[in-house]
């Protein structure tokens, strides 16, 4: 398969990778994108992955919470930051998150699909058309996820709502102490983008994934040590990131003397409560849209000379 220059620039995109190891990658593996990244990643080109890859639209997130027990979040975007942080398009996310909260839907085609609550003789689908035509700029109500707890749920937003979270524990006790501790796990998670609650989340297929490319690495940069000693190095790697990705695992960020399940226990213990954290939302706007660049490919194949 010819490899071309925008497929050099997604690869770019997902991996922080440089150019000519982008355009290496892709001819190594025939240009499959999956197989790509495999060979960055074990030739320590990309550290990670940057799977949802640029964040570039616009818009904002939004969420709600009612009676600590019942949430939603909401993402709707436009096109441009001025119509992000207009009035009438913000008043609009409100009442997207409003419908959120009260809605049963499971997913985004029956919510577009169902009885607008301040409207019931149009759809949601119909009053955001209708918001299209007026405000001008394309707009979407790009996903949405609620919550309902027995215990507490809350809400962070982050930066005029780039970042929005939310937290859901299982507890005994809900009071402002808990409230407030649940609120800045939440600020936690928009800081430190935890892939998962706990290790018990991460499935055996992810771990083995992660082992391999860990093998790859530590024999490319230690080829004279022996199985039994990179054996080691592995598991203090995957250790490592399993502390990275793991919000429970991961150092507090307002204490660096305790990890985030800590925290949330030494907050327990303080309120007689039992406390878990079950659950948490992050979106943060445009995440995985990219804003159209016109002009980036053309660069791209002259720096490639195609």
């Amino acid at each position: 398969m010819a490899v071309t220059a925008s497929m050099v620039k997604e690869l770019r995109e997902l991996t922080g990778a440089g150019m000519m190891d982008c355009k290496k990658a892709l001819n190594e593996t025939n240009g499959n994108m999956d197989e790509a990244i495999e060979y960055l990643r074990k030739n320590g080109e990309a550290k990670a992955v940057k799977k949802a890859g640029r964040i570039a639209a616009e818009g904002i997130v939004m969420a709600e919470v009612k009676d600590d027990k019942t949430a939603a979040i909401v993402e709707v975007n436009s096109e441009t930051d001025f119509v992000a942080k207009n009035a009438d398009f913000q008043a609009f996310v409100k009442a997207v998150v409003d419908q959120a909260i009260a809605s049963e839907s499971k997913d985004m085609d029956a919510f577009m699909a169902e009885a607008w609550n301040e409207d019931a003789s149009k759809t949601v689908k119909d009053v955001l058309t209708e918001k299209i035509s007026v405000i001008g700029e394309n707009l979407s109500i790009r996903r949405f996820e609620k919550i309902v707890s027995d215990g507490c749920v809350v809400a962070y937003i982050h930066g005029g709502g780039r970042i929005g979270v939310l937290v859901e524990a299982e507890t005994d006790v809900v009071n402002d102490e808990i409230k407030t501790c649940l609120k800045n796990v939440a600020m936690q998670v928009a800081a430190m983008s935890p892939k998962y609650v706990s290790r018990e989340e991460v499935s055996q297929e992810y771990i083995d994934h992660e082992k391999e490319i860990l093998l790859a690495q530590a024999k490319l940069e230690n080829p004279n040590k022996p199985e039994n000693i990179i054996e080691k190095m592995i598991i203090g790697r995957l250790n490592k990131e399993m502390k990275e990705i793991c919000l429970l695992d991961q150092v507090y960020v307002q204490d660096g003397d305790l990890t985030v399940a800590k925290y949330v226990e030494k907050v327990a213990k303080e309120n007689g409560a039992n406390m878990t954290v079950k659950k948490f939302v992050r979106f943060e706007t445009g995440e995985g849209i990219e804003k159209k660049e016109e002009d980036f490919a053309a660069e791209v194949a002259k720096q490639m000379g195609n």
